[in-house]
């Protein structure tokens, strides 16, 4: 009887081994690689519609850059674009080289030539030459802070000031403090608002419906973003407001009129690192790349 029970035992474990390996072999079959060139060791891994592609660092930044940054920007702005992107990435590779990037902003967002071609339409040409221009112009280079590769954190628009990346990510890194970008207000980008219902306001919440919402304690760091509010008496952080909320700073300010929730926001972006639209502004007025970039990451070198 007990040689039975240990037979229909390993009769069990087998049949999960075998399952287990069928399993693996059809998520291994989802799996497409597509070789944009022939320089596959200077290659990236990138995660887009569930596939792996694997395509020339070069090439992979004309699809971040087109996809992160405007294509009427300045050309210098654009290199700044380029740089971060690529510095991005190798910090990435330096930990883990077999790192798959996400084409989300998880990582940083990528378009392939088909999705430039949809948002370029009849520009494609001239856009996609003046971004190419960019990303082989500054072709290598990179930042580092005392002979490491950085965390070259970037988005779109500031509040007036960038984000210390303690307040966001946690960590403390002294080329990732806060800087002045008030430039930023002259852009398009800065102030947005919103309007909802103050039900889906506290669904969002996940707060118990009520006919009374009270906004108490809002706490705002050094750069004017909120770092706590309680909202009926549940505390929030200022990142979980916005994430649940979907908006686009921790810069807001809520207003309750009757049975509408009013929501300013000023800035886009997690605000770290360097402002996209700032950069821009910077490079209206005469700076080049690497100086914008050395205006945004504190104490970095460009190594080439």
């Amino acid at each position: 009887m007990k040689s039975k029970h240990v037979y229909i035992f390993f009769s069990f474990i087998i049949i999960l081994l075998l399952v287990l390996l069928c399993f693996q072999i059809n998520n291994e079959a989802k799996v497409e690689k597509v070789y944009t060139s022939t320089e596959t060791s200077k290659a990236v891994k990138v995660n887009k519609d569930s596939n792996i592609y694997e395509i020339n660092i070069e090439q992979y930044l004309i699809g971040v850059v087109g996809c992160e940054m405007p294509a009427l920007f300045e050309e210098e702005a654009l290199k700044a674009g380029a740089v971060a992107a690529r510095t991005y990435l190798l910090n990435k590779l330096a930990y883990d080289e077999n790192y798959i990037i996400s084409s989300t902003t998880n990582d940083q967002c990528y378009s392939d030539e088909n999705e430039l071609k949809e948002k370029w339409g009849s520009n494609y040409n001239k856009y996609r030459s003046k971004i190419e221009k960019a990303v082989n112009e500054t072709k290598d280079e990179y930042m580092t802070y005392n002979g490491e590769i950085i965390k070259a954190f970037y988005f779109s628009t500031s509040n007036g000031k960038t984000e210390n990346v303690q307040n966001v990510f946690g960590e403390k890194l002294d080329y990732l403090v806060s800087v002045d970008s008030n430039f930023d207000k002259n852009t398009t980008q800065f102030n947005k608002t919103i309007e909802i219902t103050t039900n889906e306001f506290l669904k969002k919440l996940n707060l118990p419906d009520t006919k009374e919402i009270k906004i108490t304690n809002i706490v705002k760091n050094d750069t004017n973003r909120v770092d706590e509010i309680t909202i009926n008496e549940h505390k929030f952080k200022g990142t979980e407001i916005r994430t649940l909320l979907n908006l686009r700073s921790t810069d807001f300010e809520i207003v309750i009129n009757g049975k509408v929730v009013k929501i300013t926001t000023k800035g886009y972006g997690h605000g770290v690192g360097m402002s996209q639209y700032g950069a821009n502004e910077l490079a209206k007025i005469g700076y080049n790349y690497e100086e914008i970039l050395k205006y945004y990451y504190t104490g970095i070198e460009l190594i080439k």
